[in-house]
């Protein structure tokens, strides 16, 4: 990334303006024309950079209080398919393969699922389990108590 793209994303990391023309203020706050942040942004993309502009909506004004990180214990073997097929689930955001650590943590397919209530969350753990024929002493959920930060990456 460049100097000159890096400042693009640092003047759009919390966010593009909410105006008719919001490259073109970008653009303005960094004396250059409106063309070349859109060009920079394609590169951004095409470069695989960044992986896409949009916008991120406040999940919780949006009804969606209870967030679960489902923990999976699956067989190494199956861990890459399973992991795959959770990813394409729209109710789960965040989906990673991690190492377990004997004796300790049995589990290795760990997986984030939003819903209204925790109850919600459970049912769609539940059907996913269901659906793989996975045993109940495989799975568990993790919720939280409490946020302590939330933010995303900034550069």
């Amino acid at each position: 990334m460049n100097q000159f793209q890096k400042k693009i994303i640092k003047e759009t990391q919390s966010g593009l303006p909410l105006v008719k023309n919001p490259y073109d203020e970008v653009a303005y706050k960094l004396d250059i024309d409106e063309l070349s942040v859109i060009t920079e942004f394609q590169k951004m993309l095409q470069n695989q950079q960044i992986r896409r502009i949009g916008a991120v909506p406040n999940h919780y004004k949006l009804g969606i209080m209870a967030n679960g990180m489902s923990v999976w214990n699956i067989d190494d073997n199956f861990a890459d398919e399973f992991g795959k097929e959770l990813a394409k689930n729209n109710d789960i955001s965040h989906c990673y393969l991690r190492p377990r650590h004997k004796d300790i943590w049995q589990y290795n397919i760990f997986a984030m699922i939003h819903a209204t209530c925790k109850d919600k969350v459970w049912q769609k753990v539940y059907q996913i389990a269901l659906e793989f024929g996975i045993d109940k002493n495989k799975y568990d959920i993790l919720f939280s108590k409490r946020i302590l930060k939330k933010t995303g990456m900034r550069f």
